[in-house]
């Protein structure tokens, strides 16, 4: 690491739970940023800005004027562009020195496998079920780790799924195929400033799995903002997950929701 690196970065180094040898591993870190709207543009910049070696953003959408109060890699000027053109611009100038790798078409599910197997962990800020239930799917199949987050109005969700442990819940077993239980910010609407707080958590959360620090794995937490509270609630394996329990059958029909412990969200 160079003089310049060491002082790029020398705010984290000083941290004893990071160090030359944790900035490092960051450096040599790959991570999927699914979904560049409110949770992955905040999501985007602190990874690029921490010195994550590497990131392929994935997103098939343009930037539309509606997005700018809360998606903050877009400004006026990439309405029309695709996400993934204006985020890597934004990145590039915030960390050149970010390894980027764009992909802005819908990714199927042997392909988004292929991405994740070849990745350190997945960070969703999808809005749709049908999105992240492939994400969790190739997640689950590759054991990459997974960070999901959801906002509406003042609300929002975080949880993270770490696949290296053979007994880890999944997506599914939070919210089985609850597709119907959503709402989305179009519909109802969301706080500019939240998904900066939901997706600076992932970040964070993402940063501390790539250190090998303690993580939320097995817990989701719950964010008010109206408020300010935050509580978490234990995830359990769901022994009958069609997903990823270790008798999960993919020709099998889906289990109706289930789990569903809170409702789920959509950013």
């Amino acid at each position: 690491m160079n003089d310049d690196l060491l002082l790029r970065y020398s705010r984290q180094i000083l941290m004893p739970e990071v160090g030359a040898e944790g900035q490092d591993r960051l450096t040599r870190a790959h991570a999927i940023v699914m979904g560049l709207g409110g949770l992955g543009s905040p999501i985007a910049a602190y990874l690029a800005a921490a010195g994550v070696g590497r990131l392929t953003l994935v997103d098939f959408d343009q930037v539309d004027l509606s997005n700018l109060q809360r998606q903050i890699l877009h400004g006026e000027a990439d309405i029309g562009r695709p996400k993934v053109d204006s985020a890597e611009e934004s990145l590039r100038r915030l960390n050149p020195g970010c390894r980027i790798a764009t992909v802005a078409r819908r990714l199927e599910q042997p392909e988004l496998e292929t991405l994740c197997a070849g990745a350190d962990l997945i960070l969703d800020g999808t809005d749709n079920f049908a999105s992240r239930a492939l994400i969790n799917r190739a997640a689950v199949a590759t054991r990459t780790p997974l960070i999901s987050g959801a906002v509406i109005r003042f609300e929002g969700q975080l949880a993270t799924f770490d696949f290296r442990d053979a007994a880890a819940p999944c997506y599914h077993c939070l919210y089985g195929d609850g597709e119907e239980l959503g709402e989305t910010c179009s519909e109802s609407g969301v706080l500019a400033s939240l998904p900066g707080v939901i997706g600076s958590l992932q970040a964070t959360e993402a940063l501390k799995l790539l250190l090998g620090l303690p993580t939320l794995a097995g817990q989701l937490l719950l964010v008010d903002g109206l408020s300010m509270s935050f509580r978490s609630l234990t995830l359990a394996r769901d022994a009958q997950c069609p997903v990823c329990s270790p008798a999960a059958d993919p020709n099998r029909r889906q289990n109706p929701p289930g789990t569903g412990v809170v409702a789920p969200l959509r950013n």
